[in-house]
């Protein structure tokens, strides 16, 4: 029997590797996505990875119940994969009741259809480094206290919660991956990584002559989400339900990764980047350093693509993009 998986947040990043990974694996893909006169633009990732035709795509609104519902009574999904949020942390004080809805309470309702339509279902909550915020450990683990820091990391904080609530009330195969930073050259321009290689790539191509940062000491473990993707799907396949981290256990600076692209173009860094105050946060998270043992010793994971390879993809895609757009 072939399995049926459905993902929320299906045209994100996260959302397009992993229907890239599935399909891979022989399954059929489905993906919740809110109702848009925009239909055909926001699947740019799916296309960019050749997989917009190979996966159904269904109207619905994680607000509301009845809809979820009615799309898991027509799937009858195998595993259910939540990676819907609000994710920009630097928006969720800007937004925060949509963010407390949308990135926490919706979980509630993706486990309530659950509960209703399918609770022998596998599922997967995309759970965040940022609710570790204020470290409380030098390395975090499954069993470092959480400080979130932002209105974003207190409501992963909540989905994350109910997420072992149902599983311990209801017996759901429910398991949450605590996922550190990871990016890949479908990561949004908003997300400093990106926001990094489109500017080292419009600068190198004359398109740009400066790249403003906020605090580049800050410290985050990278790693690649088509990696990460594959940690999710290990998850569902394990009997028993669990929370994992899925890190690198490797901690840089910002500094140091806009380092890396700009010497991957042949440029100086320091003539170009400039220190903005503007783009600080309310409420900084300095060091993020995930400790991956539980995931490497239970499910055989860990991560292949270096922060080096990495950066370098994304630059590479960046100017590609660029000299497509003057192409064109």
């Amino acid at each position: 029997m072939t399995k049926r998986a459905l993902i929320t947040g299906i045209t994100g990043q996260d959302g397009a590797y992993l229907s890239q990974f599935l399909l891979g694996k022989g399954y059929e893909v489905f993906g919740v996505i809110r109702r848009s006169s925009h239909r055909g633009v926001e699947d740019h990732r799916l296309r960019w990875l050749g997989v917009a035709d190979k996966v159904t795509l269904l109207d619905g609104d994680l607000a509301d119940l009845s809809s979820i519902v009615r799309i898991m009574q027509q799937v009858k999904p195998d595993e259910i994969y939540n990676l819907a949020a609000q994710s920009f942390v630097a928006s969720s004080w800007q937004q925060p009741v949509l963010t407390a809805n949308i990135t926490g309470v919706a979980v509630t309702t993706m486990l309530e259809a659950m509960r209703i339509v399918k609770p022998e279902a596998h599922f997967y909550q995309a759970s965040s480094s940022e609710m570790f915020g204020l470290i409380q450990e030098e390395m975090q683990s499954e069993k470092t206290p959480f400080y979130p820091r932002s209105p974003y990391a207190v409501a992963k904080l909540y989905g994350h919660w109910i997420t072992v609530n149902y599983r311990e009330s209801f017996g759901f195969h429910a398991s949450s991956g605590i996922l550190f930073n990871h990016e890949s050259p479908l990561r949004g321009t908003e997300f400093v990584t990106r926001k990094v290689t489109d500017g080292v790539a419009r600068i190198k191509l004359g398109k740009a002559h400066e790249l403003r940062l906020g605090n580049i000491d800050a410290k985050r473990d990278w790693g690649h989400a088509r990696d990460y993707v594959r940690a999710m799907w290990l998850m569902l396949q394990q009997e028993k339900a669990d929370d994992y981290v899925v890190a690198t256990g490797r901690t840089t600076t910002v500094r140091d990764m806009c380092q890396i692209a700009f010497e991957h173009v042949g440029l100086d860094m320091d003539k170009y980047l400039i220190i903005d105050p503007a783009f600080y946060r309310p409420a900084e998270v300095d060091v993020l350093l995930g400790n991956p043992a539980k995931a490497q010793q239970k499910l055989r994971w860990t991560a292949e693509i270096s922060l080096e390879e990495m950066i370098k993809e994304m630059v590479d895609a960046d100017l590609e993009r660029w000299r497509t757009a003057v192409d064109g």
